[in-house]
Formats: C-alpha cells, sequence, structure tokens
C-alpha cells in the first residue's frame, strides 16, 4: 500500500490537491454526516494541510492550525478519512502523522482538538484527554481536547 504524506501551507496547494480535499471534507461532513455547515470558515488559508495519498488518490486529510488561530494553543481539525478506507488504519496514520507535523510546524506544547464524541476513545489512544462538556456543533455532540 504506496503512502505519500504532502503537508504544504493554503498557498502552497496545487489546484488539484485543494479539489481533492476540499471534496473530501464535503463527501464525509456534509454529504455523509448529512450536515449542512459552512465547512470554509476562512482558517483553511493560515493552516498547513496534511494529505495523506494512497495509490494516487487522496484518503486522508487534517487541518494543522496555528496556535491563537481556533484556540491558543496549536490544534488539528478537519480530520477525516475516506469511506472507502475506514477500518485500514489510515486514519490512526493520518493523526500520528498530523500529531508529528504539528511539533515540526509550531514547535513543542499541548494540542487542542474539537472531536466528535463518538471518536473519544480514538483521540485518547494518543493521549487527548477529554476537557470540557459535550456541546452541539451542527447537530453532532463534540468534546474539547487536549495532549498535553
Amino acid at each position: 500500500m504506496p503512502l505519500a504524506f504532502i503537508c504544504k501551507a493554503f498557498d502552497e496547494l496545487t489546484a488539484q490537491q485543494m479539489y481533492d480535499m476540499l471534496r473530501l471534507r464535503s463527501e464525509v461532513f456534509v454529504v455523509e454526516q448529512n450536515c449542512v455547515f459552512l465547512d470554509l470558515d476562512n482558517k483553511d488559508q493560515v493552516c498547513y494541510h496534511l494529505l495523506l495519498y494512497k495509490n494516487g488518490a487522496l484518503e486522508a486529510c487534517a487541518r494543522l492550525v496555528p496556535p491563537g488561530t481556533s484556540y491558543p494553543e496549536m490544534s488539528i481539525g478537519r480530520i477525516v478519512t475516506s469511506p472507502a478506507t475506514r477500518g485500514t488504519g489510515l486514519g490512526k496514520i493520518l493523526v500520528q502523522e498530523a500529531i508529528e507535523a504539528c511539533y515540526r510546524l509550531f514547535g513543542g506544547g499541548p494540542i487542542q482538538i474539537g472531536a466528535q464524541l463518538y471518536a473519544k476513545g480514538f483521540y485518547e489512544a494518543f493521549g487527548f484527554e477529554q476537557t470540557g462538556e459535550v456541546y452541539d456543533e451542527d447537530g453532532i455532540d463534540h468534546i474539547h481536547m487536549i495532549k498535553p
């Protein structure tokens, strides 16, 4: 399974990479989760984007958010895997690489995420801890989590 990671600032993405990323996010967050929301929130432009390609197709991606943008801490957001590759371990590979890329890009320190509640155990396996109560975001239960 030939995997290729690409990590680029917004302005460095090619038109095809941008299209692949936005299409995958829309496929999962809007269509699959049946959630009408504005994915394009004016944060992408200041973020780095981690793209995971398998055999030339984008299968997973995440947004690496600088400190002070979404939270005081650095953050990882818009974590998504293609429905076709779920259960293959690509999500774990993506999150581990996203954590490492955050440290390379933004230095040491805590990482905060806003996670869908159902994925709490998944993120706990990477050292994230719940820091607040459950909240509703676009009709889906979420929690704040921090990796100290």
